[in-house]
């Protein structure tokens, strides 16, 4: 029996340590920081716009579908012209992606291509000796900016101590489906953590489609690296400058088109989150403690989750097979509790399971949207679970495929 009650203290001690750190992750730290005092004063402000040279460096391999477009949208973005480079760097493209970019040459849109492929950050590097603004703007083909949208990023420079901005990823409500609605909702809650983050000190985390950085502060990344994005961004504040969200600056994309193509997408991030974890001594502004805190909570944390999430469950379910009479065993996981405990679980995974079969790609009403976001965030920790043996075997690919949107 006292071998018994020593393996219960030690089972249920892991159960509430595993959901404190779901709780923590998803609720803990939003709220934390949602409550901290604010720590840095207001960029100045000025009466005249703020306009630095402007590269803006689009990575294009085998966007032959979309390039054309991305094209004109940059050509619309209202910016002085003789301040804003557009360069198109296609490496490895066997598509009809780089004769496409020479139709636009004569209204300034430079490219670079060489047939041989070795992966995006790569090609962005080897772009960046002929980048001539002293700002960097990173972006993908897919993606469209507003028309302000490079004003509006570049404002914040004013500051000295701001060497990197990041705006605000939005996803077309046009024919998104409930996989679109869902993926709407999670950039919302990402960019109210941004928020907060920038209010305290710095951003953590950036979108790599609407990302600036001073190139003097720009430190390239390994090519082998799989979020390059978030390479580039701890190494600016490892250099002790500033890192601010920027919401008014909007970049919108179309959602995946299925749940599959969603998940293959977000294995790919989370494996480059595992190799991020693994070169944490090389990554972590680790001289700043504060942002050291944010990065592991907001960034680390997250896929661990899926580990979490069947720690619980498996636990959970050890004590309700196997209950104790004594009331202090279990930690109040043995019954009525644990049941309790377990049957939300399984309503957890009924409405995920229901969301699924309602079919992500459809138009999303009301029903189907909210059924739909137990199912996107049990896609999301399955993606972070494949992303793990993903990572373990080698795999993660920095030379990334062309995911599929709507």
């Amino acid at each position: 029996m006292h071998n018994g009650y020593l393996v219960a203290i030690i089972l249920s001690t892991l159960f509430w340590l595993n959901l404190a750190s779901i709780l923590y992750t998803y609720f803990g730290y939003p709220l934390l920081i949602s409550f901290m005092p604010k720590k840095r004063r207001n960029l100045p402000e000025t009466e005249k716009p703020f306009t630095p040279y402007v590269t803006l460096l689009i990575a294009a391999y085998n966007e032959e579908i979309v390039i054309e477009e991305k094209i004109k949208n940059s050509l619309q973005i209202e910016y002085p012209k003789e301040k804003l480079q557009i360069l198109i760097t296609a490496d490895g493209s066997n598509d009809n992606t780089p004769a496409i970019v020479e139709q636009y040459a004569d209204q300034g849109v430079e490219l670079l291509y060489k047939p041989e492929r070795r992966g995006k950050m790569a090609a962005i590097n080897r772009a960046i000796p002929h980048a001539q603004g002293e700002i960097l703007v990173f972006s993908d083909a897919n993606n469209h900016y507003q028309p302000d949208t490079i004003q509006k990023l570049v404002m914040p420079f004013s500051d000295p101590q701001v060497a990197a901005t990041s705006g605000a990823k939005v996803i077309d409500k046009g024919g998104s489906g409930a996989v679109g609605s869902s993926e709407g909702l999670y950039w919302k809650y990402e960019s109210h953590i941004k928020k907060q983050e920038s209010r305290i000190d710095s951003c953590t985390s950036v979108a790599g489609e609407i990302l600036a950085v001073r190139k003097s502060a720009y430190i390239p990344p390994p090519d082998n690296i799989v979020n390059d994005d978030f390479f580039i961004a701890m190494q600016v504040l490892r250099q002790g400058y500033r890192l601010v969200y920027v919401p008014e600056a909007r970049s919108s994309e179309r959602a995946s088109p299925s749940a599959r193509d969603e998940v293959i997408r977000r294995t790919r991030i989370n494996a480059g989150r595992y190799q991020a974890i693994a070169m944490a001594r090389h990554i972590l502004p680790l001289n700043r403690p504060l942002l050291t805190w944010q990065v592991i909570s907001h960034k680390f944390l997250r896929p661990i989750v899926p580990f979490n999430m069947i720690a619980v469950l498996l636990i959970n379910t050890i004590a309700v097979s196997i209950p104790y009479n004594r009331p202090d065993n279990w930690l109040h996981l043995s019954n009525p509790f644990g049941v309790i405990f377990l049957g939300l679980q399984a309503v957890f995974y009924l409405l995920a399971a229901i969301g699924m079969s309602a079919g992500g790609g459809k138009p999303a009403g009301k029903i189907s949207r909210i059924l739909y976001l137990p199912a996107f965030l049990t896609n999301s920790n399955y993606a972070a679970l494949k992303g793990f043996f993903q990572f373990m075997r080698g795999k993660q690919l920095h030379m990334w495929e062309r995911v599929q949107r709507q």
